[in-house]
């Protein structure tokens, strides 16, 4: 897999069909559902919960601004990700274009992504800081390998939208 960027455009290409399936569960990834440690993690408080006035007003002013952001983003990431609408499945590797007015939703949404899995999957800080983690060998180390995976991207992103050019720093 390779990412540049070039003009306004972030191209991550030669995708093989695993990491596409991982790219087009971010979205759902993104999202709490039913979880309610995913929920606590991405909309944490702002104080100790024994502070009521302000939890109770940052519930009321607060969230449901982070909510519509949080979607909004997750959205932006999704209508991008319709570009590998089943194309990985052939011989050939595939590309995603990434608008770099995109680069921020992305940035989120993947964020998201990450912090729900790891919350929903209760992983440790010892688990999470192991990056050379290997094989995959159960639905918790695919998870762990989504999250680091997520964590991959929105470095490149990050260098890309950082460096003149667009070209990653050596």
């Amino acid at each position: 897999m390779e990412i540049c960027r070039n003009g306004d455009v972030i191209k991550i290409s030669d995708i093989d069909p695993f990491l596409a399936e991982l790219l087009r569960q971010i979205p759902a990834s993104a999202q709490p559902d039913d979880s309610l440690a995913a929920r606590q993690r991405l909309f944490s408080l702002p104080a100790d919960p024994n502070e009521k006035e302000i939890c109770r007003e940052w519930k009321i002013y607060v969230e449901p601004e982070m909510k519509r952001l949080f979607q909004t983003a997750v959205e932006t990431v999704a209508e991008d990700l319709q570009q590998l609408n089943g194309k990985e499945k052939s011989v050939r590797n595939c590309t995603l274009k990434i608008p770099a007015s995109h680069a921020d939703a992305w940035l989120n949404g993947l964020n998201q992504a990450r912090l729900a899995i790891a919350a929903r999957c209760e992983f440790s800080d010892q688990e999470l800081a192991d990056h050379y983690r290997s094989p995959i060998g159960s639905r918790r180390d695919l998870s762990l390998f989504q999250v680091n995976f997520y964590g991959f991207l929105q470095e490149y992103i990050l260098r890309e939208i950082n460096e003149p050019g667009g070209n990653p720093p050596n």
